[in-house]
């Protein structure tokens, strides 16, 4: 006799949630006020909160919080919720999975969705070689598991990173991570033998100077200086970058560099690891940010929009490379088949239409941000692929003087005007929506910066 499965309900969502926020108390509202004095009272004091959003649900791009005041979210989870909140195909998949089974150790046992997740990951990684897949639970893990796996494969125990890297903050990560001093202060003795270059900034500019010369300049110093100075490249296991600098100011790498740093990895037997955490999964109008460079990595890392909220992580890696043996590395939760489900639901949904959407939608709103160096004086440079933009702040476009303060009250002007954005390095604006954004949310949130950046203009 068969067992009767459980009804699955799944909630009427649309996809592209068109209504627009409103704010009904004044922020934060009385519930929420609640909730952030148990929070003050009861919650590790290191997490970093920009505003008093206190969330309740969410649909599509829309927030609503405690206090039923509705929000635009254009920080998308910081890049996590890419098919926007309980997108109902990626709810009934979790539903779907749950009701059958919720874990089964990948470490320890198989499961058909675990080869089946890595299979198709393999098979959308850049290259013909064949690729594999680790599974982790979040992006720090997978760096964690970058680190262990470059080393072991290369027999080599140094590792580069660049300034203004963010790669996580469990230990091994956190030693590759040059985005904030504060995210290192007090935690003593890090991983040894990591060393940090300096990362093509084509606004400012390799220590702010010849903006132009970017690529050439770090290039210059990785091979020229640091190869020469501090550290042999012979005994270098991998470059870890990211393809755009999450943490550090939503700042593109140039293509040129990726793919002279490509060549420099060759040339010396170095794996290249693009830290593709924040900028994969299509968030830039392909599946990987270094397909607009035309390479590829030996190991890439992803976690973040890979399965709309659920956590998990991954690195897939050249075939070749991911050679080590059974007990050298393996995570419990890693490939949980609930999160492997919202995987598989997510990846139907990017490659259907919302990478195209995504690149689509990118070119719409850099359209849209074109003429703000023009339109407003403390726009220092906008920049970015796909749905992957940095707006710089600053308070003189000549000089490119730094102005973070003004990007705190961007943030905060934004918030009370209902639409949910952060800041990224000292002084940019990250827009980061999910990738079902449509044109008439997109234009709420550049309506919205557009005012409180005119507000602010002329309060200084």
């Amino acid at each position: 006799m068969s067992t009767p499965q459980p009804q699955v309900k799944t909630p009427q969502v649309k996809t592209s949630n068109a209504a627009l926020p409103q704010i009904n108390t004044s922020l934060p509202g009385p519930e929420a006020r609640r909730v952030l004095e148990l929070d003050r009272t009861y919650v590790s004091p290191s997490y970093t909160r920009d505003y008093p959003l206190v969330a309740k649900r969410g649909r599509g791009v829309i927030v609503e919080d405690v206090d039923g005041n509705t929000f635009m979210d254009f920080a998308a989870g910081i890049a996590v919720v890419s098919t926007g909140h309980c997108h109902p195909e990626v709810v009934r998949a979790i539903q779907e999975q749950a009701a059958t089974l919720i874990h089964m150790s990948g470490t320890d046992f198989y499961y058909p969705s675990l080869a089946e997740l890595a299979e198709r990951l393999a098979s959308i990684a850049p290259g013909k070689e064949a690729k594999r897949v680790y599974f982790g639970n979040s992006g720090a893990e997978a760096v964690e598991a970058a680190i262990k796996l470059a080393k072991y494969h290369t027999k080599r125990d140094k590792l580069v990173a660049f300034h203004g890297a963010f790669h996580g903050r469990t230990m091994g990560a956190l030693s590759l991570t040059a985005s904030r001093a504060i995210q290192r202060k007090g935690f003593g003795t890090l991983l040894s033998g990591v060393f940090h270059t300096p990362f093509p900034d084509t606004y400012r500019g390799s220590y702010a100077i010849r903006p132009e010369f970017a690529t050439a300049d770090c290039l210059s110093y990785l091979e020229n200086e640091l190869f020469r100075r501090r550290v042999d490249p012979d005994e270098v296991a991998a470059i870890f970058i990211e393809p755009i600098q999450g943490e550090g100011g939503y700042l593109p790498a140039p293509a040129d560099f990726l793919r002279g740093l490509r060549d420099i990895c060759d040339k010396y037997g170095i794996l290249l690891v693009a830290d593709e955490v924040q900028c994969g999964m299509g968030r830039t109008g392909k599946w990987w940010a270094v397909e607009h460079a035309g390479i590829e990595p030996d190991i890439i890392c992803t976690a973040k929009g890979i399965a709309s909220g659920m956590p998990l992580g991954a690195i897939i890696a050249r075939a070749s490379v991911m050679d080590w043996k059974a007990g050298a590395h393996a995570s419990t939760f890693g490939g949980n088949p609930v999160c492997i489900a919202a995987a598989n639901a997510t990846m139907d949904l990017l490659e259907s239409e919302y990478i195209a959407n995504a690149a689509r939608m990118g070119e719409f709103i850099m359209g849209r941000l074109a003429d703000w160096r023009e339109r407003h004086k403390i726009v220092g440079d906008v920049r970015g692929r796909g749905l992957m933009i940095g707006i710089e702040i600053v308070r003189d476009q000549k000089t490119k003087e730094k102005g973070p303060d003004l990007r705190n009250r961007l943030v905060q002007a934004a918030f009370e005007k209902g639409l949910l954005v952060l800041g990224s390095g000292d002084t940019t604006l990250r827009l980061m929506p999910p990738l079902i954004v449509n044109e008439e949310q997109a234009d709420f949130a550049i309506r919205t910066l557009d005012e409180c950046l005119t507000r602010i203009e002329r309060s200084i």
